[in-house]
């Protein structure tokens, strides 16, 4: 089964290591007065100390002298979070925001605050209003620009993932990752030859990706072709990792198109115990009925069902069985 990219937490991570060390360098505070930075320095000090509420009292001082310094406000938003005081670091961040919309840190640290609360659509927003900043900072920093096409691929904004991965595979041709986001992103727009290619490019600047490996070992499988290539990359797949439910499901589903059907099973009844998906008791359920064994294939294919009520395909198969049935009984 095709597994869909699972990168956007270190994407994210980036955003808050990016966050952090503009928080701790004091960016922007070089021609401040001298009171405002001597706060600034023991708000810092008392952070890096672990005692919180000192930094906040310091860092309040430094406010009052500077009102619109949107570091010191970052800064107090932060040791906010550090005690727990998420409303009054919102609060502060709101306020960094509006006094330098083109920041990194406080839009990046926001959408931290909201992926924790669960507000994935705001949480979003920040990330790639972040992410989108740093960009014009850093154009040539293919890091970023995956980060926020995995940004735009979370939010289902499929032609901005697509021309932000684009301009990634020309900023660095080798960037594996940069042809399987296209890959996949080619699949599911049904631009399949492109799709091909581009994971072809993924394997061949990184043999050992075991995503890229599977995705397109798993498309073959599908299309009925190059079952010899699909099986050597599915099982390189799995020699890369043993336990991945989804490529043990491959290998399952391709040993099923070759006619293995008793290896077949017992390797997608393995899958089903490393990993709950749809796709695989479907697989199992099409296995049962082709040994005619309709009890078991009905249960999986309700269980397919259970797990994504709006699979068609399961519908009709299960709406079929009962006729199938009557004709085994003649």
């Amino acid at each position: 089964m095709i597994v869909k990219p699972k990168r956007l937490a270190k994407g994210l991570f980036f955003c808050l290591l990016l966050s952090l060390v503009f928080a701790k360098t004091g960016f922007g505070l070089d021609k401040r007065t001298s009171s405002e930075l001597s706060h600034y320095i023991m708000a810092t000090m008392y952070d890096r100390m672990g005692k919180t509420s000192q930094a906040i009292a310091e860092y309040k001082k430094a406010i009052k002298l500077d009102y619109k310094n949107p570091i010191l406000h970052l800064g107090l938003a932060i040791a906010y979070i550090k005690n727990d005081d998420v409303d009054n670091a919102v609060s502060e961040l709101g306020i960094a925001i509006n006094f330098d919309p083109e920041a990194v840190e406080a839009h990046a640290v926001l959408g931290l605050i909201y992926s924790l609360q669960n507000k994935i659509n705001e949480a979003n927003r920040e990330f790639e209003i972040a992410l989108q900043n740093a960009s014009k900072l850093e154009p040539k920093n293919a890091e970023i620009y995956k980060s926020l096409g995995l940004v735009y691929l979370k939010q289902g904004k499929i032609k901005e993932a697509e021309k932000v991965f684009d301009a990634v595979a020309e900023l660095a041709p080798q960037d594996a990752e940069a042809h399987f986001y296209l890959g996949t992103i080619y699949h599911e727009t049904g631009k399949k030859v492109l799709s091909e290619k581009q994971l072809q490019k993924a394997i061949s600047a990184n043999p050992d990706y075991p995503e890229a490996l599977n995705f397109l070992g798993y498309i073959y499988v599908e299309e009925d072709r190059n079952f010899e290539q699909a099986e050597a990359m599915i099982k390189k797949a799995l020699e890369l990792e043993p336990d991945n439910g989804a490529y043990v499901d491959s290998l399952g589903w391709l040993y099923f198109k070759k006619g293995r059907i008793k290896e077949s099973l017992g390797l997608l009844q393995r899958a089903s115990i490393l990993l709950e998906d749809p796709v695989i008791y479907e697989h199992m359920g099409d296995v049962f009925f082709k040994m005619g064994n309709f009890k078991d294939a009905e249960t999986n294919w309700q269980k397919s069902l259970q797990l994504d009520p709006t699979q068609s395909t399961i519908k009709d198969k299960l709406k079929n069985l009962d006729a199938n049935i009557k004709n085994a009984a003649r």
